[in-house]
């Protein structure tokens, strides 16, 4: 039998579920234990691939193509596991599942209730995450934050989980907050105790928190909160803010986290290191050698998490150049013929990125021209491939109306358009090209350079594809197609031949980076930036990383009152 972790959130939310989910696969991975980690969502959607990214941020895409949270994006940047579909649990997925039962009359006539039923079939998926594969440990994150209605069910379903398979077996993890007062100086241990205690009233002591907090918690602090939220001392840990979030592991092993994890769990402890990922990944972010500049032109840029994937991945890039990623984000909506070098004046590389929807093509059209044009390096992802087609063609063969059908389903030059397959989809959750293709690599190929495979394995979400019947056209004028499907008729990569860097994709490779790993393409994005920054005499000096300030408040052994 694995063994179960639930990790859950109080007092407000944001704190890091997902990171220290993520951190806590790390650290047991350097273990030689093999970990899978699993997210129950408490919204109705089915999953996210419906929602707007101003909701909730990116849409995660597995390899056999679920549309999931953002949070599995940390879990596999994180870790080597690989997730699927049984991974991301929705309230939406269970109650559908449930009344698809009762529906068929499975359950004999018995009403159908929260308990049994619902509880019975998030446990259900909970077991189903290790179907079929050996696995060590299961990490699961409860979103949302104790107290919540909508989480009740999967804290229950948590709750009876442990029940089923017995205390050495299933701990509980407790991610909360300890404020720091600034008027007053002062760190506040109330809130945690206040959601323990909500913890208590739905029945599930926590055996582990995580305090997220601004400054260090001394002796005196991690024994008042061990004392009143009744939980050991040493299990007590301290998740300050830091300088990168890839130190996290780091900062838990530190403590002992991983120590205290293996003897409650009854594993056999055996000492892992963490050094390689201290190396080669913290090392380089914190203290890189050069500093590049590139530009994200996207419609969504306000807002962090809509890109989530996409920053994580350039900064991959630049920790496998040993550089500083310096991310300029340009609302494509605000960049026109008359504005777009302005906005682009001070970068070496540009990245146009996913989406859906006309609203800020335009923009992105101009700024892909621009970098066309003057040679700077340019990096295409999705949507943003189908933009640097839809300029190409305006651009050098001169079809002015050429365009997407998803923009304008009149053009005289429809370079972009949907599959016959579908155009008959009604449905627009779960429907799209989804999960991991292969792609044929073409050599002499700026695609081939980054690889150097001839096959890859990418991961898609998209409607719409290159229109075949204009390729020969636009090879002509220099527009290479580098990667296709097996059977040649999908186009996965495009190229400038006459530029010194410009590939675009219709997959999505930020889904498959990882600090330690950088995705080929990013790195070699970066790699040209940067060359492209040299060549033009352009010196940007890496910020030095600052220094962490000891707080004067919190010397150990500070005297703490104690306040029940």
């Amino acid at each position: 039998m694995p063994k179960y972790i639930f990790v859950t959130g109080g007092v407000v939310s944001s704190l890091g579920k997902g990171i220290a989910s993520a951190s806590i696969g790390r650290i047991l991975e350097a273990k030689g234990l093999k970990v899978t980690i699993q997210k129950l969502d408490p919204y109705i959607n089915v999953d996210p691939g419906t929602m707007s990214p101003y909701q909730h941020g990116e849409v995660y895409v597995t390899e056999d193509g679920a549309e999931t949270d953002l949070d599995l994006g940390h879990y596999e940047r994180y870790t080597n596991a690989t997730l699927e579909r049984a991974n991301s649990v929705t309230t939406g997925q269970i109650y559908n599942e449930v009344i698809t039962k009762e529906r068929k009359g499975e359950f004999l006539g018995a009403t159908v209730q929260v308990v049994p039923h619902i509880t019975d079939a998030i446990k259900a998926r909970i077991r189903d995450v290790t179907k079929n594969k050996r696995c060590d440990v299961v990490i699961s994150e409860v979103g949302g934050t104790a107290g919540d209605i909508e989480s009740l069910p999967f804290l229950e379903a948590a709750r009876q989980f442990r029940h089923d398979v017995g205390r050495e077996n299933c701990i509980f993890v407790h991610l909360t907050l300890v404020p720091y007062i600034r008027a007053a100086g002062e760190l506040k241990t109330k809130p945690t105790q206040h959601s323990v205690g909500t913890l208590r009233e739905i029945g599930i002591q926590p055996d582990i928190l995580i305090c997220r907090t601004e400054k260090r918690l001394g002796r005196g602090m991690k024994a008042k909160i061990s004392l009143f939220c009744n939980v050991e001392e040493e299990a007590v840990i301290e998740a300050r803010d830091v300088r990168s979030i890839y130190e996290v592991p780091l900062m838990f092993k530190e403590q002992n986290l991983d120590a205290v994890l293996c003897r409650y769990l009854r594993i056999e402890y055996k000492s892992g290191s963490l050094h390689e990922w201290e190396k080669n990944v913290v090392a380089k972010a914190l203290h890189p050698k050069r500093k590049v500049r590139v530009a994200v032109v996207g419609k969504y840029v306000e807002l962090p998490d809509a890109y989530k994937s996409i920053y994580e991945a350039l900064r991959h890039g630049g920790i496998a150049n040993d550089a500083e990623v310096v991310i300029k984000k340009i609302n494509s909506e605000k960049v026109t013929k008359s504005n777009v070098a302005h906005y682009l004046k001070d970068v070496s590389g540009i990245l146009v990125p996913g989406g859906f929807g006309s609203r800020g093509v335009e923009g992105k059209i101009k700024a892909i021209q621009h970098v066309r044009e003057n040679k700077i390096p340019f990096f295409g992802i999705c949507l943003g491939m189908q933009c640097a087609t839809i300029e190409f063609a305006r651009s050098v063969l001169g079809w002015k109306n050429a365009n997407s059908t998803e923009f304008n389903k009149k053009s005289s030059h429809p370079v972009i358009s949907l599959l016959e397959e579908q155009e008959k989809v009604e449905n627009l959750g779960g429907t799209m090209r989804l999960g991991a293709y292969a792609c044929n690599v073409k050599k002499d190929t700026y695609a081939y350079e980054a690889y150097k495979s001839e096959e890859v394995m990418e991961r898609h979400r998209h409607r719409y594809e290159f229109n075949n019947k204009y390729r020969e056209d636009m090879r002509k004028k220099g527009f290479r197609i580098s990667g296709l499907s097996p059977n040649g008729k999908l186009v996965e990569i495009i190229e400038v031949a006459d530029h010194p860097w410009f590939v675009a994709s219709q997959f999505h490779p930020e889904f498959k980076s990882k600090p330690d790993r950088a995705h080929p393409l990013f790195r070699e994005f970066i790699a040209h930036a940067l060359a492209y920054q040299t060549e033009h005499g352009v010196i940007l000096k890496p910020n030095p990383a600052p220094a962490e300030q000891p707080d004067e408040r919190e010397k150990e052994g500070a005297e703490v009152p104690l306040e029940a």
